[in-house]
C-alpha cells in the first residue's frame, strides 16, 4: 500500500477537508476490498459493500475531533478495525433479523486491482465473474488464512503488525501468508 505522508495525515486529522479527502481516496480501494473479503458470502449477499465503506467513512468524520495523530500505522489500524466492527454489527443484525437485502452487483475495478495482487502478475483485469469466483475461493479458506491475507495484502499491514494482531511473530506471519496464498491458488485452480 502506498503510504500516506505524515504531514497529509496530520492535516486530515486536524480537520483539513481537502487533506482528509486525499487520505480517504488513497485508502478507499483497499478498504472496499477488505470489507468485501471480511464480510463473507452471506453478508455480501445481504449488505452493500459501498454502504459498509460509507458507514466507516461517516464514523471517521464523526470521530475526527477525537482522533490524535499517532502515525499512519495507528490510523490504518483504526480504519480497518472500525470496518471489522461495522461488519460484525451488521452480521449480528442480519443473523437476528434474517433480512433479505438486494446484493451489490458489478465488477469494481479498484477491488479487482486489489484482488489481482494475490494472483499471478500476468492476470488481466478481473471481470465481475472472476471477482465472484475469487470471493468464493477466499470464503473456502480457514479463518486464519482469510485474516492474514486481509491484513497484509488488502489492508497493507506489515508482517510485524499482522503478527501482533494474530499473536504471532513477524516470521510466522510471513510463513502463514505464504501458506494462505498457496492454498488460495490451489482452490482457484480447482474451481
Amino acid at each position: 500500500m502506498h503510504g500516506v505522508p505524515d504531514e497529509l495525515l496530520r492535516r486530515a486529522l486536524a480537520g483539513d477537508r481537502e487533506a482528509l479527502d486525499e487520505v480517504l481516496a488513497r485508502y478507499l480501494p483497499r478498504l472496499r476490498a477488505f470489507v468485501r473479503l471480511q464480510t463473507g458470502a452471506r453478508i455480501r449477499a445481504e449488505e452493500s459493500t459501498s454502504d459498509l465503506v460509507q458507514s466507516v467513512c461517516r464514523h471517521l468524520l464523526e470521530d475526527l475531533p477525537k482522533l490524535e495523530f499517532r502515525g499512519e500505522e495507528a490510523f490504518r489500524g483504526w480504519l480497518f478495525t472500525t470496518a471489522v466492527r461495522k461488519i460484525l454489527k451488521r452480521d449480528t443484525f442480519y443473523t437476528r433479523a434474517k433480512r433479505d437485502v438486494r446484493r451489490e452487483v458489478g465488477g469494481d475495478v479498484a477491488i479487482a486491482e486489489c484482488y489481482r495482487t494475490m494472483t499471478t502478475p500476468s492476470a488481466d483485469l478481473i471481470r465481475s465473474e472472476e471477482i465472484e469466483e475469487f470471493e468464493r475461493a477466499f470464503d473456502r479458506l480457514d479463518a486464519e488464512h482469510r485474516e492474514i491475507i486481509s491484513l497484509v495484502r488488502v489492508a497493507g499491514m506489515s508482517h510485524a503488525e499482522a503478527g501482533e494482531k494474530l499473536g504471532k511473530t513477524e516470521g510466522a506471519s510471513r510463513v502463514l501468508l505464504h501458506r494462505a496464498l498457496a492454498r488460495l491458488a490451489t482452490i482457484l485452480e480447482t474451481e
